[in-house]
């Protein structure tokens, strides 16, 4: 990464650069760092150098060629006009974008720079999650601003992430830009890849579902795994902490051959602690027992095409409940318990084909076992999904670029609920298919002033024809010191009702549609504005400021309070909207202190039946940091990350619950120390420093759970009594944030 970028001599040079006494002159701006014995320019051909203004002179000639060139940046050839002006022109170096920008993918399916990618892309490396030791990307989302990890449940902790306030379902999580990830899984698309072994994290906030289609409406999630050798590594990290988890990472990256390279993993999470610190008589933290395997192969067809193929395989067995629960009691109604084992297996890769053209096919497959009980409540569930697309890239000229794609998904669901049972009561198995073409342009106008149009295709064979299109737009100024994208694009979710409310299901309820389901769509406006300062000694700023509005319509929310017998779904009579504001900082004040700071305003609503109701489980504030600071000597690295959230409101058993209705503001903050011995990596320290856990009534009525001593009426809704006065219901989803409290953990990672 360059040390010092682009301001050079900005304010110097600018008073400096006056009319000289020949007939062209012209200043350079770039680095301070580079002008330096490192600044080359010729005027035909012959080296010239300046003069004591900064300034380079010359006496122009037919056809006067000027060459700059200086290492670190694109060179600079002008050829003046014979009909030239006599003026003082002023020149700028551009950076070579690859030498300080990461690439990124996931904006417009093609790998440009950062800086040069319409769509605005957030990219976190390993080392930024790194600042928090955690044992999947899940958790270590917590740091990212805008993203939040949200805890679905007390007992059994399963989750789901939110983009700028938007459910679990809103965001697409891919791995290597494969959407492999459904709707029954999505969180198992953050878990089980070493750390290590991963590229980037690319996150993009906002529609796409032009690229992606369903479950890209609120933003993805892109987690792209190493592909270029680079050398051998072997690595071993494990930690654990005061509460008993460990967590286990190995894996490789070896040559084989002269074209082959291979990358694996393994990972292993074990906590087996039975900790009811609440004293509620339930688990603080589900017991979980996880083995992940991840092996890639990457083999060079040529010198630009790569032919990658990837697997990945999870077993999971967790559990939560009662403290005294153990497997015998799975499925009973003596002592509650929350037990799920989960098996998956995902096959993805890229297939560029070996003709001229830029032609290739990207696949998958993946299939996710579910056997779990809550409580006495079986929930049995198959689901695959299959996935090619076919794409060709193709560049008529310097300035106009054309991605074209054919995509095909099906997808197959079964369980043991209502949702997969015939009228016949039959066992009817859920097949979807999901055809679709898309194309898509970029314009250049110049090297700064780029416009993105897409369009997208999709025929679902139950809501018939979807259409999404997309428009980005990007300008920046000269020096590339400041950067304004705007977007606008359509979103569009067909949602798998069962798989997202699967908990809800029983055999005694009816599933019940009002209507034909239409597709859930949305329209999303998003700005961005991203100023970036180089300065002496190391330091640099990037200050990333935007804001966006998502308008949704037909959003599908089901009804479990009309009727304790029946599921309804219909699609809303109203409209909901997402819209906020959020503000990056990222900086390096020196070699020894670097950080990144990030707070969001936003606010999550829908008008259902023309009355407005903000969306539960959803703050209007949070602020995210991640500062870290080195010291050489001992080389030991502090970091200090953290978040806060504002109030959110919470779900309620009735008007009678005496619980609160919003969350209180709180903070989970983390500090960590690492020391470095050649390629040894100790490290330790303590998360959620300041204790924080919700209140110890999260779970109601947890001494009755299978309410057995809760009176019903006659349509099944709970009567207040002497010993119940609240009419409540045993009930685990009053969750905000998890129970874990401060926990001190040690650790070592190695490399050879």
């Amino acid at each position: 990464m360059l040390k010092k970028l682009l301001v050079l001599y900005i304010l110097l040079l600018i008073n400096n650069c006056v009319k000289g006494q020949t007939d062209y002159c012209f200043c350079v701006f770039a680095s301070d760092t580079m002008i330096t014995g490192a600044l080359n320019v010729s005027h035909n051909g012959l080296k010239i150098k300046s003069n004591p203004n900064n300034q380079y002179c010359i006496t122009p000639s037919p056809q006067s060629k000027i060459m700059v060139w200086a290492k670190g940046y694109d060179t600079l050839i002008k050829t003046l006009p014979n009909n030239f002006i006599n003026k003082i022109d002023t020149f700028y170096l551009f950076p070579r974008a690859h030498l300080f920008e990461p690439m990124v993918i996931s904006g417009t399916l093609k790998e440009v720079s950062k800086s040069k990618s319409p769509v605005n892309i957030e990219v976190f490396s390993p080392l930024y999650f790194k600042s928090n030791i955690s044992s999947n990307i899940f958790d270590a989302m917590q740091n990212i601003n805008g993203v939040r990890p949200q805890n679905n449940c007390n007992v059994c902790n399963t989750g789901d992430i939110h983009i700028n306030g938007l459910e679990g379902p809103y965001t697409a999580i891919l791995i290597d830009g494969m959407p492999i990830v459904s709707g029954l899984s999505s969180v198992y698309g953050l878990f089980g890849i070493p750390q290590s072994l991963i590229e980037r994290v690319e996150i993009v906030k906002g529609a796409a579902s032009t690229l992606y289609g369903s479950e890209a409406v609120g933003g993805l999630i892109n987690v792209i795994t190493k592909s270029k050798y680079q050398k051998p590594i072997t690595f071993i990290e494990t930690f654990t902490n005061t509460w008993g988890e460990w967590n286990t990472d190995v894996g490789i990256q070896r040559k084989i051959g002269k074209s082959s390279t291979l990358i694996a993993g393994i990972n292993y999470f074990n906590f087996q602690q039975v900790i009811d610190k609440n004293n509620d008589g339930f688990t603080d933290l589900t017991l979980q027992n996880r083995i992940a395997f991840f092996n890639k192969f990457n083999i060079n067809i040529s010198e630009n095409k790569q032919f990658s193929i990837a697997g990945r395989y999870i077993y999971e067995d967790r559990w939560g409940g009662q403290t005294n629960w153990n497997k015998s009691f799975r499925g009973g109604d003596s002592v509650y318990g929350e037990s799920i084992f989960t098996k998956r297996v995902e096959i993805f890769g890229l297939l560029p084909l070996p003709i001229k053209q830029d032609i290739a096919l990207q696949f998958s497959y993946n299939n996710h076992q579910q056997n779990s009980f809550y409580g006495t409540l079986p929930f049995l569930a198959n689901q695959s999904v299959g996935f090619a697309q076919l794409l060709w890239n193709y560049k008529l000229n310097t300035n106009n670029d054309f991605l074209a794609g054919v995509s095909y998904r099906f997808t197959k669901y079964d369980d043991n609920t209502a949702a997969t049972i015939d009228l016949d009561s039959t066992n009817a198995v859920s097949v979807q298919h999901l055809p679709g073409v898309f194309l898509q342009h970029t314009h250049n106008f110049n090297a700064r002033s780029v416009v993105l149009s897409g369009i997208r295709y999709d025929y679902n064979f139950i809501h018939g024809s979807i259409i999404t299109p997309r428009l980005n737009l990007k300008i920046s100024s000269r020096d590339l010191v400041h950067t304004y994208r705007l977007g606008l694009g359509n979103g569009y979710r067909v949602a798998n009702v069962f798989t997202e409310d699967h908990a809800a299901l029983t055999g005694a309820r009816t599933v019940v549609f009002k209507e034909k389901l239409a597709p859930e769509t949305s329209w999303n406006f998003n700005g961005n504005y991203n100023y970036k300062f180089f300065g002496k000694k190391n330091r640099y700023f990037n200050l990333d400021f935007g804001g966006w509005f998502t308008y949704f319509t037909n959003k599908i929310i089901p009804d479990y309070l009309s009727d304790p017998n029946k599921i309804i779904y219909q699609n809303i009579n109203g409209f909901a909207v997402s819209k906020g504001v959020s503000s990056n900082l990222e900086f390096n004040l020196s070699t020894h202190f670097n950080g990144f700071l990030g707070i969001t305003y936003m606010e999550v609503n829908q008008t259902r039946d023309g009355v407005l109701q903000r969306q539960p489980l959803t703050e209007n504030f949070s602020g995210t940091w991640n500062c870290s600071y080195q010291i050489n000597k001992p080389n030991l690295k502090i970091s200090y990350t953290g978040n806060f959230y504002s109030p959110m409101v919470l779900p309620l058993l009735g008007p009678l619950d005496n619980r609160s209705g919003n969350s209180p503001w709180y903070s989970i903050q983390n500090l960590q120390f690492s020391k470095t011995f050649r390629q040894k990596e100790l490290f330790f320290g303590v998360k959620n420093l300041l204790n924080f856990i919700p209140n110890a009534n999260s779970i109601a009525r947890p001494f009755d759970p299978f309410d057995k001593q809760v009176t019903f009426d006659a349509n099944g809704n709970a009567l207040p009594t002497p010993n119940n006065p609240n009419a409540l219901t045993f009930d685990p989803t009053y969750v905000f944030t998890s129970n874990q409290g401060i926990r001190f953990f040690v650790g070592f990672n190695i490399y050879f």
